[in-house]
């Protein structure tokens, strides 16, 4: 292969969508292009052993939060053993601050922003010449009807073992200053027409959950309509055969056409990924995010009560303006809602992101190393943002897990977050640990807990049994949402 496209993925489930618009976009270099996979935590010497295998001229690596430390391992190691390999960068990481990378400097060229048109233009005077002399290569931009869609390069064993990601429209027109979209000046859609065509090219050929990555899926409601109703049509037509569809949903855009056809999805067959990210206003103005609270909290509750959407809504914790007990205002106002799973993470500076300018004022450290996550700012110090981390990962485990979902109700009472946070603290005092921790010792936490907090031996090992019977020595069923599942929500879209 003349060309190698390559990047190490967060798990084997997440197929890389970025790789295939680019293999896709090649023109008279795809014939001689080929896209090879890894995960995370793949030992560099394997790694670059398999690349060279391939006896490529250009590795073109995809870099992401995720990835970009192994990356650079790896983009040494190969230019050590082979350095007439040449190799290109690209992907959100490498498009801001580019010049003061390490993975930078070991390559030979980069490309920031969009690749589908500039990558394969590249290598083309790589190969032919007169060879580039710049390194840094701004990402042009084409009209969308002029990107070859690549979902025809998802392979069957993609189709049967991988999550498979499409878009309809790419960027955002909502300005979130901790949102690499915030720099996008609007969202752009690709052809409807074209685009359920490849959908139902994937559907005849066995796909079955397709996870969208636009960011902002119910913006223009015709468009959302016309998608759903593919879906709805393949749900009627094969009943015995579902299907699962994964949307970010605008929290506070939900008109009732657009209920009218949620309300129709069955169960099981429809995820809406929404944030909400904070529900104080002040903070919302302070990072620029447009959202109206009541109207989301109306359309939250309208869906967890009026349809069968699995819903996943994301809050933020070290937000710039927001302590502690603001955001627990926020979090058991989310509680009281009802959605299915909360998504609590801690705040990343990613590279370009307009939440720099909050840096000084508001006293923001952040860790230096990916995922750039924040340590502590001028209402949260680097002890409590570590005891919201904790609280984070036990929530994952105990409420987002679905294994404790009667229990989880006692736990929280009518103070959620206080009473997870005092639970959490407790956890750690016993674990030491939050990591790694054997499902069967979990669950005797939580009935220690309970027990704690005044309720009876006997029914404590009743409450965490009803949930938990029979589940301690099997592994979990692999539901459509925990298939679905991606980095969380302030990272995920990094793909395209």
């Amino acid at each position: 292969m003349t060309v190698l496209l390559a990047t190490l993925n967060a798990r084997y489930a997440h197929a890389s969508l970025g790789l295939r618009y680019l293999l896709a976009n090649m023109g008279d270099l795809q014939p001689q292009t080929s896209l090879m996979e890894f995960v995370i935590g793949a030992k560099t010497t394997e790694v670059v052993e398999r690349l060279l295998a391939k006896q490529p001229r250009i590795v073109g690596f995809g870099i992401y939060i995720w990835n970009v430390e192994e990356t650079t391992r790896v983009v040494a190691m190969l230019k050590r053993v082979a350095p007439e390999v040449t190799v290109v960068l690209g992907g959100p990481e490498v498009s801001y601050e580019t010049t003061e990378q390490e993975i930078v400097r070991l390559a030979d060229y980069v490309v920031t922003g969009w690749g589908d048109v500039t990558f394969p233009k590249l290598c083309g005077e790589i190969l032919g010449g007169p060879k580039p002399i710049m390194k840094v290569h701004a990402g042009v931009q084409p009209p969308m009807a002029d990107i070859a869609l690549p979902y025809a390069l998802y392979t069957d064993e993609d189709i049967a073992h991988r999550t498979i990601y499409v878009e309809a429209s790419r960027g955002c027109p909502f300005k979130c200053e901790f949102c690499l979209s915030s720099l996008d000046k609007t969202a752009w859609p690709f052809g409807i027409d074209a685009f359920l065509t490849d959908m139902d090219a994937l559907y005849q050929r066995g796909a079955r959950l397709f996870k969208f990555v636009d960011r902002t899926f119910n913006l223009n409601v015709k468009t959302s309509q016309r998608i759903m109703q593919f879906f709805l049509d393949k749900i009627a037509a094969n009943p015995d055969d579902p299907v699962y569809a994964h949307f970010e949903l605008v929290p506070d855009h939900l008109p009732e056409a657009l209920k009218a056809t949620i309300a129709q999805f069955p169960p099981g067959a429809l995820q809406f990924e929404i944030g909400i990210q904070s529900f104080n206003p002040e903070v919302q103005a302070l990072v620029s995010r447009r959202q109206d609270n009541a109207k989301a909290a109306d359309n939250i509750r309208w869906l967890t009560t009026q349809s069968h959407a699995h819903l996943h809504v994301d809050l933020i914790a070290g937000l710039p303006g927001e302590d502690v007990d603001s955001f627990a205002r926020g979090f058991d106002q989310l509680v009281l809602l009802g959605p299915h799973e909360i998504q609590f993470g801690i705040l990343k500076r990613l590279r370009g992101t307009p939440i720099i300018r909050h840096t000084e004022p508001y006293k923001m450290v952040y860790d230096p190393y990916p995922p750039y996550t924040v340590l502590a700012t001028d209402r949260i110090d680097f002890a409590t943002m570590q005891r919201l981390v904790r609280f984070a990962r036990y929530w994952d485990l105990v409420a987002n897990s679905g294994r404790f979902a009667h229990t989880v109700k006692v736990l929280l009472g009518d103070s959620p977050f206080a009473n997870f946070m005092a639970f959490s603290d407790w956890m750690y005092t016993q674990l030491d640990a939050t990591h790694r921790i054997a499902l069967d010792r979990l669950a005797k936490l939580v009935q220690a807990w309970l027990q704690r907090q005044g309720m009876p031996a006997d029914a404590a090992a009743a409450l965490v049994a009803s949930d938990y019977a029979g589940a301690v020595h099997k592994p979990a069923e692999k539901t459509p949402q925990a298939k679905a599942a991606a980095p969380e929500r302030q990272v995920r879209h990094l793909a395209a």
